[in-house]
């Protein structure tokens, strides 16, 4: 399967890049292919136009690489932070310059703080935004307390813990994403 991670931070010194390359090894140590999507890159645009309402040719680079991935992918890992109890802005820049791309295919998510509550309270928001796109988020969420003393630069656990409730998550993930996959090529 494919896999896109849609990280959403562009702070510096950002620490849940950390959390977003554990998850991107987790996957990929299951044999799952896997794009990290970052929305900290300069070039990505504030929305003003959605990639479907670009002349076919016509978007810009970003946007086109960003639809190819996301258009292939099997489901979707969203890992953010806590921003004021809500979405970070980048993370929703990035989510809403696409639409059908999510269609009927699983989401997860990763939420973490640099406080004891791992960003819980940003679920409610993404499984709400999830939901409309079409991506529903699976009941389970990997919620990353202490992001920063959590993981190294190369998000490799400074916590074994991680990676057993890493598993929980993805088995989970892995149920939805075989289901959505048969029903869509069922569909198709």
């Amino acid at each position: 399967m494919i896999i896109s991670v849609l990280y959403g931070s562009t702070r510096q010194n950002r620490q849940g890049v950390k959390a977003a390359r554990f998850i991107c090894d987790q996957v990929r140590q299951r044999g799952h292919e896997v794009h990290l999507i970052d929305a900290c890159n300069p070039e990505l645009p504030m929305l003003d136009l959605m990639y479907k309402e670009f002349e076919e040719g016509e978007a810009p680079e970003v946007l086109q690489r960003i639809h190819e991935q996301l258009e292939a992918s099997d489901g979707f890992i969203l890992v953010s932070g806590e921003y004021n109890h809500s979405i970070p802005p980048a993370l929703k820049n990035l989510i809403d310059h696409f639409q059908s791309e999510y269609l009927y295919k699983p989401s997860a998510l990763v939420t973490y703080s640099a406080g004891p509550f791992g960003g819980v309270r940003v679920g409610p928001h993404l499984r709400a935004i999830t939901g409309e796109l079409g991506m529903i988020s699976i009941p389970t969420m990997l919620p990353v307390s202490r992001v920063g003393k959590s993981f190294d630069d190369d998000g490799k656990p400074l916590d074994d813990a991680y990676n057993r409730r890493a598993e929980r998550f993805l088995n989970e993930f892995d149920w939805y994403l075989r289901a959505f996959k048969a029903e869509r090529e069922r569909r198709s």
